[in-house]
């Protein structure tokens, strides 16, 4: 099995790298709520939200042939 589909974003699909790039930007967004000494609730359901979209994209990913149409890959 390659892990590197889980944790590299050169191998990860279009539902992985959205789901990363959200969580980051929900811990950057958690820390400044937190700075501001604001709460919002139900903000805590977001990591649930990313989880579950990275986790369906995962399953993606690992189920798509390597030559397969439609297969993204990010390159940066």
């Amino acid at each position: 099995m390659n892990f590197s589909k889980i944790y590299d974003p050169r191998e990860m699909n279009s539902y992985q790298f959205v789901a990363a790039t959200g969580l980051v930007m929900t811990i950057v967004a958690h820390l400044i709520l937190a700075i501001i000494n604001k709460q919002v609730e139900s903000f805590g359901y977001l990591y649930i939200c990313w989880f579950v979209f990275f986790s369906a994209g995962t399953v993606a990913n690992y189920r798509s042939k390597p030559n397969e149409h439609g297969h993204h890959h990010h390159h940066h």
